[in-house]
């Protein structure tokens, strides 16, 4: 990992405005920003995605994140992290493998922007909570809390939330 790299993951429940944040942040500090690997593998498996296809896009991410930090002006912004693999296994399996775990407290980011789920539902085929948003964002509170990570809730508009996650940026970079 770059050591004088500012790394900052948005993390969240699924339809918050993290892509959309991830975007305007970029090009606001003109830099890069790190997608979200499942959302480009996941259409192209042609059976329902399972436990090993899931570990695979957080592999990937990892590798995906380092490629795009090489490239990155002092500012990284991620779409997704290891957290929310971490929980999505979890709920959706039941268990998780002790390497995420590893992972996550090796690649700690400098700022956690949790998005609130107080925008619109946006349905799209890979969503598949939309009733539990305010359970999962309570979940990916309760995960950084209890590690002390450095986060700031962003809620409201999509022009408040920008303003809010840039003025943390800021304010933490």
């Amino acid at each position: 990992m770059q050591p004088n790299l500012y790394r900052i993951a948005l993390i969240g429940p699924e339809s918050t405005g993290k892509t959309t944040l991830c975007i305007q942040l970029s090009e606001y500090f003109k830099t890069v920003w790190v997608p979200e690997f499942a959302r480009e593998y996941f259409p192209t498996l042609k059976h329902p995605y399972s436990k090993k296809d899931v570990l695979f896009c957080a592999e990937m991410q990892i590798e995906k994140e380092d490629a795009f930090a090489a490239q990155a002006n002092k500012l990284l912004f991620a779409d997704t992290e290891l957290i929310n693999i971490k929980i999505w296994l979890l709920d959706k399996y039941g268990e998780c493998p002790s390497w995420i775990e590893e992972k996550i407290m090796e690649r700690k980011y400098n700022l956690y922007l949790l998005t609130a789920p107080d925008i619109a539902f946006e349905n799209d085929p890979l969503r598949e909570n939309p009733e539990r948003r305010e359970y999962f964002f309570n979940v990916y509170k309760a995960e950084l809390e209890s590690r002390d990570f450095p986060f700031a809730i962003i809620s409201g508009t999509e022009k408040i939330r920008f303003e809010m996650s840039r003025g943390a940026v800021r304010f933490r970079s």
